[in-house]
């Protein structure tokens, strides 16, 4: 079983930054793909970003590349996305998760590929 708690959320005015992060509890953090999404209010959920197990392979969602950078240190088996010049449309809830994909290049942006969630941390921009 993996537990995902996402922390770092806030309101922050357009053009600024926030940094999440997502630790996880479980032995073995670093045989997880692991994922970053977003829902918005009346929206469906959207993939942010991904990153493999070793963190060598990352993948964007065009509307957050070259703002956004997600990275993870499995020593502290977290996961962090720094978020820069931050949108009015950036406001959602961000959600972590999790897929058991040791020792592969293989990332998700699909939600149904993940197998494990954190509850959640609200991002607000404000214009």
């Amino acid at each position: 079983q993996v537990q995902l708690v996402e922390s770092g959320g806030g309101l922050v005015q357009a053009g600024g930054s926030l940094r999440l992060s997502c630790a996880a509890s479980v032995r073995t953090f670093s045989s997880y793909a692991m994922g970053w999404f977003r829902q918005a209010p009346g929206k469906e959920r959207e993939f942010v970003a991904a990153i493999n197990w070793s963190g060598g392979r990352t993948y964007y969602a065009d509307s957050v590349k070259g703002r956004f950078t997600i990275s993870r240190d499995n020593a502290k088996k977290t996961m962090s996305l720094q978020m820069n010049s931050l949108k009015p449309e950036d406001t959602a809830v961000y959600y972590c998760a999790a897929d058991y994909s040791p020792y592969t290049i293989v990332i998700h942006t699909i939600g149904n590929d993940y197998d494990y969630w954190g509850q959640g941390t609200q991002v607000t921009v404000s214009s």
